[in-house]
């Protein structure tokens, strides 16, 4: 089966101990940057089909990994967020805005 898709770093591990084959290469930054942003793209497709902790927790440690790849620490993203929800609010009041 052909993937072409960016996987986690110890799938290679898991199919070799399975007994299987398996082909992968390492991506340049292009590639690579490219490939997280399909993953994420997949990822939370996968959440929306099935909304749960561990689909949600793929989506997370792609937005971790992308954020590393641009230069963002989880710490600084993190603070990030915190100044957007004390500047603009949260979610957590369930608003819809209907017109402007």
């Amino acid at each position: 089966m052909i993937y072409n898709k960016l996987v986690r770093d110890k799938i290679p591990e898991i199919i070799e101990k399975r007994g299987e084959k398996y082909k992968i290469h390492i991506a340049d930054d292009k590639e690579y940057s490219d490939k997280i942003k399909e993953k994420l793209k997949e990822e939370v497709e996968e959440f929306l089909k099935e909304p749960n902790k561990k689909e949600l927790a793929d989506v997370l440690e792609v937005v971790y990994a992308l954020a590393k790849a641009i230069g963002i620490s989880r710490e600084e993203l993190e603070k990030e967020r915190k100044d957007r929800e004390e500047k603009r609010g949260a979610f957590k009041k369930k608003i819809i805005l209907e017109e402007s």
